[in-house]
């Protein structure tokens, strides 16, 4: 039963569209020298340097962290479906949710029994469950 829409204006319709399509274009932001040493990783830290080019956004450097690829803030935190996500451990935190605005990702650290559960009250509810996984 994923086929069901949030309830969008017209402008919030036309700002997630343009949020999915800059989301598709930014770039992967990197650490600085990710690739010389395997103990860095790649996860993301701003370069603070003296003498970093990367910090001073010098040409062939990888691109920056920066507020201009940021999405527009209505939508800012929405699933590209639409929905607001929100984390359920068990069937009574599906109750309080608004079907219309809302979807269930069911935490991780739930099991098969409580899950199968919730899918089964989530449908009962007309509540969109984003990780419903293989059925």
């Amino acid at each position: 039963m994923n086929t069901l829409k949030p309830s969008l204006s017209e402008y919030e319709k036309r700002l997630l569209k343009i949020k999915v399509e800059q989301a598709r274009k930014r770039p992967a932001f990197r650490r600085q020298e990710w690739f010389r040493y395997k103990k860095l990783g790649d996860a993301w830290r701003k370069p603070r340097g003296k003498h970093s080019k990367m910090r001073e956004h010098l040409a062939r450097r990888p691109p920056v962290v920066d507020s201009g690829f940021r999405s527009p803030r209505i939508v800012r935190g929405l699933h590209p479906s639409g929905f607001r996500e929100v984390l359920v451990n068990n069937v009574s935190e599906l109750e309080r949710l608004d079907r219309n605005r809302e979807a269930a990702r069911i935490a991780s650290k739930v099991g098969a029994k409580k899950r199968e559960a919730i899918l089964k009250r989530a449908d009962e509810l007309g509540i969109r469950v984003i990780n419903r996984g293989s059925e």
